[in-house]
């Protein structure tokens, strides 16, 4: 691990882009963005439209190093190029952001009132070639519908479980247990959730992890998740949200950094010219960025 990437992480003013949608949700990240299905009759068609957006975006000057510290990115992503260069070299080697890979396979049907993560079949195959293209950290996400503490407390296990096993192969970890923000019980399943993180965390050596969360429902609920010496840095998910009400609720959790998907492209279209693309995406930058740094 590189300790500059890792201070960079650690230390540094700014938020963690998403842009790591998978086939299921690219159809609808297409149609935000303007494109409707009718436009493409392969999935090979489609992942070229998703990743001319992604190219759009990440070569914009208003994606900048200045306010985004790294990038997340679909496998599908890392294996193509912007500017003769695969995409997470020319994060890190145009831009000084760092790449960030997804690596789940998906979740598993509803059980316990949450979503546990598929079997990750083919992890060390994606680690290796994540290793390949320098690739800084991963992300995978599960899912919290209600507050039951089994199906909370099997969540949190499958994630530290992975978690070490992507820490040891040389990557820091993104571990994502959202919880749905249109959960009825939100705020008690919050209160499992962290009951049982901070058990896990007691139980670790030297392992250094991100944590992906929704917002909590209480101001700087996570605070001792923050605060944990193996934990590099607790960011938020926008989770359906929109902008406006992402950064509102963001801003009010002090040292909390975004990891925006939807809120931070929601505006952008494919039929905007450059200057007007570049400024929506500027104005989206700076919100999330001034709510990133309370």
């Amino acid at each position: 691990m590189k300790q500059k990437q890792l201070n960079l992480m650690k230390n540094g003013k700014g938020f963690i882009a998403a842009l790591d949608q998978s086939g299921g949700s690219t159809p609808g990240a297409l149609e935000d963005y303007g494109i409707s299905e009718a436009e493409y009759e392969t999935k090979e068609k489609m992942f070229d439209l998703i990743h001319s957006m992604r190219t759009r975006i990440i070569t914009s000057p208003s994606f900048s190093s200045e306010y985004i510290l790294g990038a997340i990115l679909f496998k599908q992503t890392m294996n193509s190029k912007i500017a003769g260069k695969y995409t997470a070299q020319y994060l890190w080697q145009e831009k000084d952001i760092l790449p960030i890979l997804k690596v789940d396979q998906g979740t598993e049907n509803k059980k316990n009132g949450v979503q546990l993560m598929k079997p990750m079949t083919k992890l060390d195959q994606l680690l290796g070639e994540a290793k390949e293209y320098n690739i800084f950290g991963t992300k995978m996400r599960s899912i919290i519908h209600r507050a039951n503490p089994k199906g909370i407390k099997d969540i949190v296990a499958q994630q530290f479980e992975y978690g070490k096993k992507i820490y040891e192969a040389g990557f820091i970890p993104i571990l994502e247990p959202e919880v749905n923000i249109k959960s009825e019980d939100k705020l008690d399943s919050e209160k499992i959730l962290k009951e049982e993180i901070l058990k896990s965390l007691k139980n670790l050596a030297d392992e250094k992890y991100i944590f992906k969360l929704s917002i909590p429902s209480t101001a700087n609920f996570y605070q001792e998740i923050i605060e944990h010496p193996n934990v590099i840095r607790v960011v938020a998910l926008s989770g359906g949200y929109s902008q406006e009400a992402a950064v509102n609720k963001l801003s009010e959790n002090n040292n909390m950094i975004a990891s925006f998907s939807r809120a931070l492209l929601q505006d952008l279209n494919v039929d905007q010219s450059e200057k007007e693309f570049n400024m929506v995406l500027k104005n989206a930058v700076n919100k999330i960025y001034k709510a990133s740094i309370t």
